[in-house]
Order: C-alpha cells, then structure tokens, then sequence
C-alpha cells in the first residue's frame, strides 16, 4: 500500500513511539504545519521524517531546495512523526512536539507539487502478536543496555529506569538513546524483524561497551562533528 506524505529532511533517525520537538522557521515548513493544523477534525495529521544521507536541508533564501542540484540526497527509509502539540510564535514560526508512529520506504520524489518536499512512500511490515525468540533478545538487550548506560555516567550510582517489556518498543527505544551514529541508527530502522533489529542491537551495544571501558569515550564520524552554515535571515 502506498501513499502521498510531506517529507520533513532532518540530520537525525526518528523511531516509532518517539518524541520528537522541532523549531519550525523556514517558510515552506511553516507552510506544512499550516496545511497539517487546517485539516478536518480526525485526519492524520502527520509527516515524514527522513534522515539526510549527505547535504544541508537549508532552503536559499529564494526559494526550495532545487532537484539535481546535490544539496540534499535522503536515506531510503523513514518514520512518520505525529503532530501532538503546536506553539505558534511571534515570528510566525512554530514550536511543535511530535511522535514517531510508522516506518515508510521512500519512493518518488517531487519536489514541485508543495511548497515542501512530497513523497510517494510504501508502508513497511511491524510485528504483530507473540514473538518468542525477540522476547528472549530482549531480556539479553536489557541487560546489556543496562550495563552500557552505567558506562555512559560519570557518577556510580544504580540505574532505576524502566525499560519497556514490549521487544518491539524495546528495540526502537535503545535504537533512539544509544550513542549511535546517524548511519547505524537508519540500518536499525531500516530492519523489519524486531528479533533481528535486537540482535544487531547487541552487537552494536556490546562494540560501544568495548570502546568505553578501554578509552571511556564513543568515537564520532568528522560529518556528524560538522554544523550546517546558518539559516539564511
């Protein structure tokens, strides 16, 4: 099944089920959250959120973001985010507060029928009912999770977060809070299995767990050090 959806390119991986806030400053997406907010009362109010593969998503002050020019090149999977809450300010911008809900795989591009960036988008598989080797991952990635997180502190102390018992929940949560890069974040999001999203969550906690106890720090990629030039007033 496919459908039509506003696509919002951002430097970051949203998961379904999490918060997601977001300034809202440029026109074309002040725009968007103008057409979400004037939809009738009960419709999906609702975006893609797409994790940018290379480029800024900084429109010119004249206008979009023109196609072919190699600004901006997307990830091939993305989540829609929600809209929960809207502040309008001042400026005429907005304040907003979303939550991831379903993974999509980006198809068509077109970047002319709005003012913003649409999509032709695929809705991808989610688990439904038991799943008994992801529940018993789960308790694995638990545990080990549990064990990444006091490495990531600086003070001692124990841990008194609750972790969801739902493995699917579970899977998106530690794919979201872990020191992840960009990359690794979409691979995970980009898996349909949940049993399969774990395992290789445990690999990648296990590998970071590894890095911190020997230099007590997370190696980051140079891009993801990297800052987008200013917004154009």
């Amino acid at each position: 099944m496919t459908a039509r959806l506003p696509v919002f390119p951002l430097a970051t991986v949203l998961f379904p089920g999490l918060v997601l806030p977001l300034h809202i400053f440029e026109e074309r997406y002040r725009a968007l959250i103008r057409h979400l907010m004037g939809l009738p009362e009960g419709s999906p109010r609702e975006f893609g959120v797409v994790a940018i593969r290379s480029g800024w998503e900084v429109a010119p002050k004249s206008g979009r973001v023109v196609p072919g020019t190699g600004e901006v090149t997307l990830h091939e999977v993305g989540c829609t985010a929600e809209l929960r809450q809207v502040t309008e300010l001042t400026d005429g911008g907005f304040d907003i507060v979303t939550v991831g809900r379903r993974r999509f795989r980006v198809g068509q591009l077109d970047h002319h029928a709005a003012p913003y960036l649409t999509a032709e988008v695929s809705w991808l598989p989610e688990p439904t009912g038991p799943d008994e080797p992801a529940s018993l991952l789960a308790t694995r990635v638990i545990a080990v999770f549990r064990q990444y997180l006091g490495l990531m502190r600086a003070e001692a102390g124990e841990l008194t977060e609750q972790l969801p018992d739902d493995p699917t929940v579970l899977s998106h949560l530690v794919a979201a809070t872990a020191a992840l890069t960009v990359a690794d974040r979409q691979r995970l999001l980009a898996i349909d299995d949940t049993a399969a999203r774990l395992r290789a969550e445990l690999s990648l906690l296990n590998r970071e767990a590894a890095l911190l106890r020997q230099v007590r720090a997370v190696p980051v990629p140079l891009t993801e050090l990297a800052t987008p030039p200013p917004a154009p007033n």
